[in-house]
């Protein structure tokens, strides 16, 4: 294969920019040839705006035109695993926006279809192309930090208005998103809150705020304290009610701090690790030397686009994902925890208890005001 012929499930805002960035050739190898999209006006608009792109009102029909090698998947988040499961089953390779579903027992299924297949599965996890948090990764997993003892993320620049959410029946509804800020705006962070460090917690006590700021049924406000397993502890504040807001990430080892915030890191390298200064120091009020080392010159995040040329990539070269599909059901996991955790008001441990989660969900979804009409894109 010399180029991978991409469709599109699903043509609103999401699906309609990366339909916009593969037309425009800025992916090496990649070309949109067909599209799905279930409203008929939006239909007649792709039609004028892409003379000869094949149009299809349904994914089973864009699965089995023959016309595609791989397709992208910009659905709500509900209808990612069924449109994925399909799609392995009839050969093809499978990109799918974030996040991978709206529970960890509905994704299950999805990652043991990618491996049946044996085609390649990614995920939207754009941010992961970002250099900035790729190099907190890289001093993580070198071993430059030491080992983890605290991590602390303010996420709180996702301000939506009244009228963002009113602009879809859907959107910030049980039904229709399944959940709030943590199932729509905050997956990219709880990805890369377990991918920089390597781990996802052992427990999490969270507390959610539902329709605080907003008239919503899902939360809009969020603060969650997490255990991992080697003892660090975290602490997760997100919300869509607040501005100006704030996104700051810091990682403490035994060796340092890095902190990032407004495009830079920082990163603070004790002289010698804090347990071993410790253990030789006698002066009461003696702290270790600690030197300052300034990252602010990453360039530009490829972002989208990055992610569609890796997914190519390894289609056609082999080239390892850098947001593998199966990676999706990590974050998911924390999501669903915190959820549980303020659902129940109690700690939730992870491996998470699915059948109770799936319980809680369901609940909240017979009583949602949306009531799943058809909606097929994002």
């Amino acid at each position: 294969m010399k180029q991978v012929r991409f469709g599109i499930v699903g043509m609103g805002n999401m699906g309609s920019n990366h339909a916009a960035t593969l037309a425009s050739g800025k992916i090496k190898g990649a070309a949109l040839t067909a599209v799905c999209e279930a409203s008929e006006s939006r239909r007649q608009s792709i039609r004028g705006q892409y003379p000869g792109l094949a149009v299809f009102a349904t994914s089973r029909e864009l699965f089995e035109s023959g016309l595609i090698d791989a397709v992208l998947i910009a659905t709500p988040h509900f209808g990612h695993p069924a449109d994925a499961i399909a799609a392995f089953e009839r050969g093809l390779h499978v990109l799918i926006e974030k996040p991978a579903g709206v529970s960890v027992s509905r994704v299950r299924p999805m990652n043991e279809a990618a491996a049946r297949s044996g085609k390649v599965f990614g995920i939207m996890y754009n941010q992961r192309m970002n250099p900035l948090y790729a190099k907190v990764r890289d001093l993580v997993t070198s071993g430059e930090l030491g080992a983890i003892r605290r991590t602390n993320w303010i996420i709180t620049n996702w301000y939506r208005s009244q009228a963002y959410y009113d602009s879809g029946s859907w959107r910030a509804t049980w039904a229709g998103e399944g959940g709030g800020v943590l199932l729509n705006q905050c997956p990219h962070q709880l990805d890369l809150w377990q991918w920089t460090i390597g781990m996802i917690p052992a427990r999490v006590r969270a507390f959610c705020h539902f329709g605080k700021y907003r008239n919503i049924e899902v939360e809009d406000e969020v603060t969650a304290y997490v255990e991992y397993a080697n003892g660090a502890t975290g602490v997760f504040v997100t919300t869509t009610g607040e501005a100006p807001g704030t996104n700051r990430y810091e990682v403490i080892g035994e060796r340092g701090k890095l902190v990032a915030e407004n495009g830079k890191l920082t990163f603070w390298r004790l002289r010698e690790p804090e347990p071993e200064f410790n253990a030789r120091n006698t002066v009461p009020f003696a702290s270790p030397e600690a030197w300052r080392i300034d990252f602010d010159h990453f360039g530009p995040s490829p972002e989208h686009a990055g992610i569609m040329q890796n997914f190519t990539d390894a289609i056609l070269n082999g080239t390892p994902l850098v947001a593998p599909g199966e990676e999706g059901i990590l974050g998911l996991s924390i999501s669903n925890a915190m959820h549980l955790s303020a659902w129940l008001d109690r700690w939730v441990e992870l491996p998470l208890d699915e059948r109770e989660f799936e319980a809680q969900l369901q609940a909240r979804i017979d009583r949602s005001a949306y009531r799943a009409e058809e909606t097929a894109s994002r």
